[in-house]
């Protein structure tokens, strides 16, 4: 099998909760203003570039960001969407851990959300795309699902998403080194990148 062009992932901008720190899944936030801001300059950054398939969680904080970077025509998808987060909607770590101490997204329970086993099974589905794409593809998403994505990406189990940190705002480049899925590069932080240009 030929290997696929690279895959651009893109983390929503800034919301309310992303700020607090609070999981966030079905609760559909509209981006803070400087979450919008973040989306325009993301925009500057991926301006000119062709991308086929462009993709984004259904989900209003991704496809907002994907249309303030200009690329108002992304696909929906709802494989994208972020991982579910149960009864822990709206709550901080720190906030979870009074009750189930050492407690995290990647080793505890979702209680009325969703496995990883389930996430990963939709990150493979997006996968299976992707590698059928025939020019660079661009994903607009969130923390935990694109880091899920990431590491099924390279073979991994859904759990090791758990070293990839991952920022609002910040541009990651899936690809291959012959025919070896690699992540190229990670959690590009927007002020690094608009530095770079």
């Amino acid at each position: 099998m030929a290997a696929s062009p690279e895959v651009v992932l893109v983390r929503h901008g800034e919301t309310e909760w992303s700020k607090t720190g609070q999981h966030t899944s079905r609760t559909d936030l509209p981006l803070t203003t400087t979450g919008e801001h973040q989306a325009r300059q993301l925009g500057n950054l991926l301006a000119g570039r062709p991308f086929a398939p462009v993709l984004t969680s259904p989900l209003r904080r991704a496809w907002q960001t994907a249309e303030l970077a200009g690329f108002g025509v992304a696909e929906r998808v709802d494989d994208l969407r972020e991982l579910d987060y149960g009864d822990y909607e709206g709550r901080t770590t720190a906030e979870i851990r009074q009750d189930v101490p050492g407690w995290t997204v990647w080793s505890g329970v979702l209680p009325g959300g969703e496995t990883l086993a389930d996430a990963a099974a939709r990150a493979d589905r997006v996968i299976e795309r992707l590698r059928a794409s025939q020019g660079p593809a661009l994903v607009f998403g969130h923390g935990h699902m694109l880091r899920i994505l990431a590491a099924r990406w390279c073979g991994l189990p859904p759990e090791a998403g758990a070293q990839f940190a991952l920022d609002p705002a910040s541009i990651s480049v899936l690809g291959y080194e012959r025919t070896t899925p690699v992540i190229r590069s990670w959690n590009n932080a927007l002020d690094l990148l608009a530095g770079q240009r």
